[in-house]
């Protein structure tokens, strides 16, 4: 059914998890905006919430870690809280946006007990008066949809429409003055072209081995560019590997840990190209348009870069799609499988093509770019 747009002005998004699932969210957020939602507020973790201010969508924002999300919340009296902020927040309607492996109905229960009229979500099992606008959840047993499609297709079932699908990720002006100090203070003349690199990821199971990511980067100093290292403190394994080989990287800037988000999508807007994991940076870099070589494990196939020049390196094996944090068969083969010089090999096709949308992956209706 479509909703009555004009009666539906302020509507909640929900989403609970990462920053990169946020992302990831933003075009259909853009759909609920113009096709009547005047204003939208976003119920995200606190690792989520960090990029909200960067997505224009987005109005206001709050913070919750829930009790059915792995962190560190304290307990039940955030629960409740939250039931009274939601309440005293007084949106027309909600929307949740989950994975198919997540289930909506905890969230939907405090929308119910907020007093939020309409609520709408993919959902499995039958709702009951938990859901207004009830999404039959069919993945995926009837086929995998890209998440960013997931989202899109879950909005439009209540009439919500855009024709322009990227993410959103703004930069401000204020994060390309700082990173540029911050460059011209470590020795970086030069304002764009670098290759960006981000070694980290929240998951142990998504993560390149740290001395295969040293050994793709020093295949690319024939390259002429400068080299940024953005991330990878989650990793102390790659430090070691850079200090045994950084006599081989002399342009090396590591500005791992120094950055603020707006200043590493500064960092990404400047950049020939991307290589990182699965991770939240990687759809940054696809907000920006900006090239990426995606080290992916194959712990799960919805989220591929989307709508941006992109590589998808990974090695298959039987065991993909686990959706686990860390490897339980104790190999990583999906990664640990993967030849740096194929990871070398990526990242110069990309930097020869530069931002060419004849090289851009959509994987908008499926993900065959994956075995």
């Amino acid at each position: 059914m479509a909703w009555d747009w004009a009666a539906t002005r302020h509507v909640l998004c929900v989403r609970l998890d990462n920053m990169g699932d946020v992302l990831m969210c933003s075009p259909a957020m853009r759909a609920l905006r113009e096709s009547g939602a005047s204003r939208l507020s976003l119920l995200a973790s606190a690792a989520g919430a960090r990029v909200a201010t960067h997505i224009p969508e987005i109005d206001a924002v709050l913070a919750y870690d829930p009790a059915w999300v792995k962190n560190d919340s304290s307990g039940r009296d955030d629960d409740l809280d939250m039931i009274g902020r939601l309440r005293a927040l007084r949106p027309d309607a909600a929307v949740i946006f989950t994975s198919f492996s997540q289930s909506a109905l905890p969230a939907a229960l405090m929308c119910h007990l907020a007093g939020i009229p309409s609520v709408l979500a993919h959902c499995r099992e039958n709702p009951y008066r938990l859901l207004s606008d009830w999404v039959h959840d069919t993945e995926p047993q009837s086929g995998i949809r890209h998440e960013v499609q997931r989202q899109l297709d879950l909005v439009a079932h209540v009439g919500a429409h855009s024709a322009e699908t990227r993410l959103s990720f703004r930069v401000r002006d204020g994060d390309r003055l700082s990173l540029k100090h911050k460059l011209v203070h470590l020795g970086v003349s030069e304002s764009e072209g670098w290759i960006c690199v981000h070694a980290g990821a929240t998951a142990a199971s998504r993560r390149y081995p740290p001395a295969l990511m040293v050994q793709a980067l020093v295949g690319l100093r024939g390259e002429g560019r400068r080299i940024l290292l953005l991330g990878g403190h989650e990793d102390p394994a790659l430090a070691r590997a850079l200090a045994d080989h950084r006599a081989l990287l002399p342009g090396l800037i590591d500005l791992s840990g120094q950055l603020t988000l707006g200043e590493l999508g500064a960092a990404l807007e400047g950049a020939g190209v991307m290589i990182c994991n699965n991770s939240g940076p990687a759809h940054i870099a696809a907000a920006l348009q900006t090239p990426i070589v995606d080290l992916y494990a194959l712990t799960n196939p919805q989220h591929t870069p989307w709508q941006t020049a992109a590589r998808v390196v990974y090695h298959d094996v039987p065991c993909k799609y686990c959706y686990r944090s860390v490897c339980v068969q104790g190999h990583h083969a999906c990664l640990a499988g993967v030849d740096p010089r194929r990871v070398t090999a990526a990242a110069r096709e990309l930097l020869g093509h530069g931002r060419d949308d004849s090289v851009v992956s959509r994987h908008a209706e499926d993900v065959s770019c994956l075995p």
